[in-house]
């Protein structure tokens, strides 16, 4: 429509502007034009009319000619024709309802009742629970299922999880925290606490905030417990199980003086180690340790062989002794013999008998004499 206009606007003004005709609405080179014939110079106040402006082409004079401006064309022109209403522009107004009725109560109840819809259904699912609050005042707790409330601002409800198991990083990130144990150690710490609502309404009236009220409660639980055992015990299984479960008995004390409606499920220790700028030396002094327990498992070793054989050798003589009470002299005799064969098998002997034997027999000495010598190594100089 603005396309069409704007074209045969143009075409209009530009064929007046080379036959140099007066402009058919009044305006041209002059009042009244130069190049009309005389006696038929229409009079002051007469001529076309803007055919685009209501009553225009009418011929007649209603004394509002004036040149007309492409605001006005579309101002009040349309696709369906001229546009009525005042000069802000169309009139626009809902149908009328029967008997003249309004519709602004059918707008407002039916703003309430969408506003209702969004703001006082709601669905708790199984594992949640909500708390509704009466402007601003607790009123009671949902449990799962649909419930049907007033609408906001009146009735407000808050949905919470109460069945999920919630984790905290203690420290976050890779920070270090140190707690002095209690052989006046300093430990590396981080661990991981547990836990999940126990009461929504406790949650949510009695701490201010509840998630860092657990980070500050677990921190104190466990540099409490941590003073209570040494260094090596924080390094154990058995020392951390202790730590654990004496930290976790530890909040749950606390927290439930403090009405929070929460329940510590676990506390878990990831991470034990000596503080990071004296690690070399500690373990250092570890492999120290660790020579001295294996040297001392070893001299142990030796003490227990030892006495074992000494043992052995009092119960051997225990036996003797009974024997020799038994038959005094032959048990004499038996010891002389067995002792002069464990001294004579070690040294070189002599043998000497009756007359007519050489009183000295050297056999140690012909015997060496019968073995031959072991040959030498020749020099290269030889």
């Amino acid at each position: 429509m603005l396309n069409g206009l704007t074209t045969r606007l143009g075409n209009a003004l530009g064929g007046l502007a080379m036959a140099g005709k007066k402009n058919p609405w009044g305006g041209g080179n002059g009042a009244g034009g130069d190049d009309a014939p005389k006696g038929d110079k229409p009079d002051k106040g007469d001529g076309p009319r803007n055919p685009w402006l209501p009553g225009g082409g009418s011929g007649g004079n209603n004394g509002n000619r004036r040149p007309s401006n492409i605001e006005d064309i579309f101002k009040n022109r349309g696709p369906e024709g001229p546009r009525r209403g005042g000069p802000g522009g169309p009139n626009l107004r809902f149908p009328e309802l029967p008997g003249g009725r309004s519709w602004a109560p059918i707008l407002v109840v039916g703003g309430l009742l969408l506003w209702w819809a969004v703001t006082g259904l709601h669905i708790v699912e199984p594992r949640e629970k909500a708390i509704v609050k009466f402007l601003g005042s607790y009123t009671e707790t949902l449990d799962p299922g649909f419930h049907i409330r007033l609408p906001a601002p009146l009735e407000t409800v808050e949905i919470e999880d109460v069945e999920g198991v919630r984790a905290v990083n203690i420290p976050g990130g890779s920070a270090e925290k140190l707690i002095l144990t209690g052989d006046q150690n300093l430990v590396d710490l981080s661990y991981i606490v547990r836990w999940r609502i126990k009461s929504l309404q406790e949650f949510k009236f009695e701490l201010a905030e509840p998630e860092e009220t657990v980070n500050e409660v677990a921190e104190a639980a466990m540099r409490a417990s941590v003073a209570e055992k040494t260094l090596d015990e924080t390094f154990t299984g058995q020392g951390r199980a202790e730590i654990q479960q004496s930290v976790r008995q530890r909040m749950q004390e606390t927290l439930d003086g403090y009405k929070a409606g929460i329940q510590v499920v676990g506390v878990e220790i990831a991470k034990a180690d000596p503080p990071g700028k004296v690690v070399e030396a500690f373990r250092d002094v570890s492999v120290a340790e660790q020579n001295a327990d294996r040297a001392r498992n070893q001299a142990q070793g030796y003490a227990q062989q030892t006495i074992a054989q000494a043992e052995g050798e009092a119960e051997a003589f225990d036996k003797v002794y009974e024997q020799y009470r038994l038959a005094p002299g032959v048990t004499r005799q038996r010891l002389y013999y067995e002792t002069m064969e464990r001294v004579l098998s070690q040294t070189d002997k002599t043998v000497v008998e009756a007359d007519g034997v050489t009183s000295y027999l050297p056999l140690p000495e012909v015997r060496r004499r019968s073995t031959p010598p072991p040959p030498t190594a020749q020099t290269g100089g030889q």
